[in-house]
């Protein structure tokens, strides 16, 4: 069975959210370069909307505290793991777990 992509349920929500992301910030969360917003994807320094705490971990995509803008290569580079894991995996030290992220459960 087909899972649907959470990011996309609300996808007037998500657009609105991506623009203020593009308006509000100009340098990647991850590696801190600037990021050229003329730039379309899938051109890797293009800007995306990324989640801080994955969705795949319980993430809220359309949560204002929970996105922030990067470079679309260090998007990937990232994937489902935290920042501080990606930033590592740049510069070459010491890499602290994958997972070493929040889990969010319901609050049942």
């Amino acid at each position: 069975m087909a899972r649907s992509n959470p990011r996309m349920a609300n996808g007037h929500r998500r657009r609105q959210l991506r623009a203020r992301v593009l308006a509000a910030y100009d340098t990647c969360a991850i590696c801190g370069q600037p990021v050229d917003k003329t730039l379309r994807s899938p051109h890797p320094l293009s800007g995306e909307v990324d989640e801080i705490i994955p969705v795949s971990r319980g993430g809220d995509p359309l949560a204002w505290s929970n996105v922030q803008l990067v470079h679309r290569q260090c998007n990937r580079l990232k994937s489902n793991k935290s920042d501080d894991w990606a930033r590592a995996r740049l510069t070459g030290r010491p890499r602290p777990r994958a997972t070493a992220l929040p889990l969010h459960t319901s609050s049942w």
